[in-house]
């Protein structure tokens, strides 16, 4: 799993989110976010996400707007979106 912060207010997340990998990228997102500048959340270059990475995604979302900071998940992979929609959280990352 890899964090890209290249592009100005956004955070790529490359890679699988999945149940191996979700606790160390809420960490490394968290740490990510805590300055305040980013505002969007790319998804796009993940490979692979289940429940437990849609769970991490989630989680972030919730933080963010729990400090009133704006948060914008783009590029979540088909997968991880579809089983939003079944668990009804989609409304939550959209």
């Amino acid at each position: 799993l890899q964090l890209d912060a290249g592009t100005p207010g956004t955070l790529g997340v490359n890679g699988a989110l999945s149940f191996d990998t979700a606790a160390l990228a809420l960490r490394k997102i968290q740490e990510a976010l805590a300055g305040g500048t980013v505002d969007r959340l790319d998804l796009s270059g993940v490979s692979y996400g289940d429940s437990a990475g849609l769970a991490c995604v989630l989680a972030i979302a919730a933080e963010a707007a729990h400090r009133g900071q704006a948060l914008q998940v783009v590029g979540m992979p088909a997968g991880m979106r579809v089983l939003a929609q079944v668990c009804e959280v989609d409304r939550l990352v959209a």
